[in-house]
């Protein structure tokens, strides 16, 4: 007589859109899941109370979702505990497990940390990633621990950090290639086909918790390629801002601008921050191209100019530097910040 494969009951945890390309790989295997997601928020202008993204996939899956307060609460646990799950699968949750919660799958619980630990633990790692430089980073499925993403490691997959990739693109591609080494990691875990790696201590790092005024732009200290590395690891939040006139100026996008992107593109030969002596930081400088008559809009440095391809004054929806410069042409010359 045929037996009947018992599915294997898994603890789902996660809460942004990160999360969901994983829930989504896992609702395809087989598996009885479970989702614990955080409590619906007040979103908008409006304040409505909105639904995570991953509960939102929950129940368009049609999958038990648990909303605890908190974790801390005693017949969430016992709620857990009921259904005796064979492992937890975390990603992106937004708050640390107790060992109770960590210790009660029979074979432990496992979290989805983009980066390629033990570079960049904590809660920042694409944001510190970026702003670092690193060319390479990537996602790192490990066996949970007390620490602080210290666990020993299940698998790993990198990837390359494209030259002017922003936290939510690399933020994207890294759910995407997560979810796929959950999907593959997970029943090979389950099967005890995985030995885990400690990950020692050697290249440990750790991210910090970003504030408000880490988008505070240093003209007069910082070079203009870390600022430009700025704003891409910074967004959506804090986002990377100036002043103009006392009035707040966001810097959504922006480069380095280097003498080789002068040469033989057409600009035309003033200013170069590589040929002229540099002018105070923060001092904006229009330079119009040969090709097209299209404006550039230059913000000197504390090493080269910075190239602001879109900001956003305040009270103004975002606009190109070369709309930005024909409404308030009084702009260039002025110093920022």
């Amino acid at each position: 007589m045929a037996t009947t494969a018992i599915e294997p009951t898994v603890i789902f945890m996660g809460t942004p859109q990160f999360a969901v390309p994983s829930l989504r790989a896992l609702s395809q295997g087989a598996y009885m899941i479970t989702v614990v997601t955080q409590p619906d928020r007040p979103a908008g202008r409006g304040g409505k109370l909105t639904a995570p993204p991953v509960k939102a996939l929950a129940e368009e899956l049609g999958l038990p979702v648990l909303q605890p307060l908190t974790l801390r609460d005693p017949d969430f646990r016992a709620q857990l505990a009921a259904l005796r799950p064979e492992v937890t699968a975390l990603v992106a949750y937004g708050e640390y497990l107790a060992p109770a919660l960590l210790d009660l799958p029979s074979r432990g619980s496992i979290n989805l940390h983009p980066s390629l630990l033990p570079r960049w633990r904590g809660s920042t790692p694409i944001q510190s990633a970026i702003l670092a430089g690193d060319t390479t980073t990537g996602v790192s499925i490990i066996l949970m621990d007390k620490g602080l993403d210290t666990g020993p490691i299940l698998a790993q997959r990198s990837i390359p950090i494209e030259p002017e990739e922003s936290a939510p693109q690399l933020s994207a591609r890294l759910a995407e290639i997560g979810a796929e080494l959950l999907a593959e990691t997970l029943p090979r875990w389950l099967r005890g086909e995985i030995e885990p790696v400690p990950q020692g201590e050697g290249g440990a790092t750790l991210t910090h918790t970003l504030q408000k005024e880490d988008g505070l732009i240093n003209w007069r200290n910082t070079p203009a390629e870390e600022i430009a590395r700025r704003v891409r690891a910074l967004q959506p939040w804090p986002g990377t801002y100036t002043h103009w006139q006392g009035r707040l100026l966001k810097i959504l996008q922006a480069r380095a601008f280097i003498g080789s992107r002068v040469k033989g593109e057409g600009v035309d030969p003033i200013p170069s921050p590589y040929s002229l002596t540099p002018l105070p930081p923060g001092t904006v400088v229009a330079r119009t191209e040969a090709a097209g008559g299209k404006k550039a809009l230059l913000v000197w440095t504390a090493d080269g100019a910075l190239e602001v391809i879109q900001a956003q004054l305040e009270g103004k929806p975002p606009v190109d530097a070369r709309a930005l410069l024909s409404g308030y042409s009084q702009m260039v010359g002025s110093v920022l910040g």
